[in-house]
């Protein structure tokens, strides 16, 4: 058992600490210019800005999302009262509120403009770059291939594009990758206090633990992550199916970490003194996060009630919501009650609703890891030759687009690391590559159940954060360890570097379409490569 103890004890994340950090701002710090640079561009509400921006304005305003004129859009980009062009009624929102309350907090602090209602997701995306960097530098122990997650995800073009744009994709992402960082890091706290405990334990038979081993009550880091995954929850219910896949993850590291001690049935007994608390920390918290942040809806369900209780998703919600209850307990249950058939009509809105619709940009899962189908999200065509700078030739014309598609070479070898990740986790039973894994089993594969109606292919940008780390792993064996002959480690060095490199080149080549630029027709086609992209 020592020998146990001392590998439980083994210290995450490199020794290196101030270069880490050091790495890690300068990545970040990278990825907040690049984001931030011209983010009220363009001036006009991209895609499905116009629904959630106007609702983030208003759960700020009023405390619920209320309905808009017609018109409403361009009455706000031209400068007008924003309770000039809105209704009196709540809208029926099909997303849940976390989201649209930070894209608000944004709007309060900078205006209700294209910059004010983008600014809450440039900064979720470049913190989502920062823990990329922490994350992959405590699973491989590497600050280098630490830096190059970081860049990867710095210079993908899907989550760029999300960055600067009010859509609630980036949110749920960042959540989500937060929580997973959070049980890596709850994985080496609880090992570690597991070790602490065992080695002064006295109940030990044959150099095994007796009993069920030590008990780990208090998982501050478990907690952390049941918080995210609430936020996350909160932001779109897609982010449920990795609460649960990393759920039991986390609890297969406890059993793993108490195998190791000489734990007799490591996994039933980790089910029972890990898995119970655990569904404590992540589930329950979780669901109490998510009821929290409809607070706003909860305080004003009789306007709900009166505006919605009738609709065409579901059943009337019942006679009871003509009842005006008193006190804060009574308002509470009844507003409660209110809110769960709120949420059984946006399940039918979900799952029936949209069978019979269709969508230019509508695209199947099993093209998004080589995003066959992106999506453009804002145009500008026609621009003729000299005016606003248009430089084409005579007989042809410029244009300006911004289009959600991840950097090509970072998605496309993407795939093979997702391979290698399921063979490393299943052949060489390297807990690590299990993130990338559960990661891909519960971001993407869901999404085949639901192919037969408008889904799109950037909702990808949630699994983005686990191609990298299955990437940065591949990387890493194919640098070698420090241990490694001295020509493999330059050779393998040298491979990696060069793929980074295209990737940073990738996205260089892409960049007047993701950020609005103005270029030439042929420029254009240059860029687009398949007939899908258009």
């Amino acid at each position: 058992m020592p020998a146990a103890v001392r590998r439980l004890r083994g210290r995450p994340g490199g020794d290196d600490v101030v270069a880490g950090w050091i790495v890690t701002a300068a990545v970040t710090l990278l990825a907040g210019f690049l984001r931030l640079w011209h983010l009220g561009t363009p001036r006009t509400f991209a895609f499905d800005e116009t629904y959630y921006a106007k609702d983030a304005w208003s759960l700020w305003r009023h405390g619920y999302a209320r309905n808009w004129d017609k018109g409403a859009d361009k009455g706000i980009l031209d400068g007008r009262n924003p309770l000039d062009v809105q209704g009196q009624d709540p809208t029926m929102v099909v997303h849940p509120e976390a989201g649209k309350w930070l894209i608000g907090a944004g709007e309060q602090v900078f205006g209700f403009d294209p910059f004010g209602w983008r600014v809450a997701s440039a900064v979720v995306g470049v913190l989502m770059v920062l823990v990329m960097v922490r994350l992959v530098r405590r699973l491989t122990g590497s600050t280098l291939l630490g830096g190059v997650a970081g860049l990867l995800l710095c210079f993908d073009g899907l989550h760029f594009v999300l960055s600067r744009l009010a859509l609630l994709d980036i949110f749920v992402a960042f959540f989500l990758l937060s929580a997973v960082s959070c049980l890596v890091a709850d994985r080496d706290w609880a090992r570690a206090r597991l070790a602490e405990r065992a080695g002064a334990a006295v109940e030990v038979v044959a150099g095994r633990l007796s009993g069920w081993g030590p008990r780990l009550w208090w998982r501050p880091w478990r907690l952390a992550a049941g918080v995210l995954f609430g936020l996350a929850v909160a932001s779109k219910w897609t982010a449920l199916l990795p609460l649960a896949g990393f759920a039991v993850l986390s609890v297969l590291w406890d059993s793993g970490a108490r195998r190791a001690l000489g734990v007799r049935w490591a996994f039933l007994k980790a089910a029972v003194i890990d898995g119970l608390p655990a569904f404590g920390y992540l589930v329950v918290l979780a669901l109490v996060v998510y009821v929290a942040s409809w607070a706003g809806w909860l305080v004003h369900a009789d306007a709900y009630e009166s505006a919605l209780a009738r609709n065409s998703y579901g059943p009337y919600w019942g006679s009871y919501t003509r009842a005006d209850p008193q006190g804060f307990l009574p308002s509470l249950t009844q507003g409660l009650r209110s809110l769960w058939h709120y949420h059984q009509d946006v399940w039918a809105f979900h799952t029936a609703g949209l069978l019979d619709a269709t969508h230019t940009y509508q695209s199947a899962p099993q093209g998004w890891l080589v995003m066959q189908r992106p999506v453009v999200v804002a145009t500008d065509l026609g621009v003729l030759p000299g005016t606003q700078g248009c430089a084409a030739p005579a007989d042809s014309t410029c244009l300006r687009e911004v289009i959600l598609l991840g950097t090509p070479m970072l998605w496309w070898a993407g795939v093979a690391a997702h391979l290698y990740a399921l063979w490393g986790w299943l052949a060489r039973r390297d807990w690590r590559y299990g993130v990338a894994v559960v990661g891909l089993l519960t971001t993407w594969v869901p999404f085949f159940r639901y192919a037969d109606r408008p889904i799109f292919s950037f909702y990808a940008v949630a699994l983005l954060p686990f191609t990298i780390v299955a990437l940065c792993l591949l990387l890493g064996r194919l640098i070698g360890p420090e241990g490694a002959p001295g020509r493999r480690r330059v050779l393998g060095s040298v491979a990696a570097g060069a793929f980074v490199a295209m990737v940073v080149l990738n996205f260089a080549w892409l960049w007047p379409v993701y950020t609005y630029e103005l270029i030439s027709t042929p420029d254009w086609l240059d860029r687009i490569w398949f007939q899908s992209w258009i």
